[in-house]
């Protein structure tokens, strides 16, 4: 699977292991910085991930900051973007099977690497399951964000 993945200063080192985790499970990694533990801005990363997504340069993303929501909120301003904060891999594979998540975020001062490791895997593993409950509620948000970017 093709993967982007970013981090603000906060998430360098956490953003570090997992893109390194993430080729050696075979996929293809997109690395949109950070490149460095520098100050950085979060939106900017949220923003290189959302459009990558969005130009179909990658099927999935990741975002890191200190806490995940800083990102999170700022990945889910885009259009098409469904962002999630999961430090659990239920949670990480369900926002697939039932919301089509296709960003999950990470808090690098919450989760440790072991787990976030675990948590990635689970998202990247997991497929929309269709079920028509789930496409109508989707379609439902998707009529809001058609709204909301009117």
């Amino acid at each position: 699977m093709r993967v982007a993945i970013a981090a603000d200063h906060a998430g360098f080192l956490l953003k570090t292991s997992l893109v390194e985790l993430l080729k050696q499970d075979g996929h293809e990694v997109l690395d949109l910085g950070a490149f460095n533990a520098d100050r950085s801005d979060y939106p900017d990363f949220a923003r290189a991930v959302g459009e990558a997504l969005q130009r179909g340069l990658a099927e999935r993303g990741v975002l890191i900051c200190g806490s995940g929501v800083g990102v999170c909120i700022a990945a889910n301003k885009m259009r098409g973007i469904r962002a999630c904060v999961c430090h659990d891999t239920y949670s990480a594979r369900q926002g697939v099977e039932h919301d089509d998540m296709n960003v999950i975020v990470l808090g690098a001062r919450v989760i440790g690497v072991e787990l976030a490791a675990e948590v990635v895997r689970a998202f990247l593993g997991a497929r929309f399951n269709g079920i028509e409950r789930y496409v109508a509620r989707l379609k439902k948000v998707e009529q809001m964000e058609r709204e909301a970017c009117a």
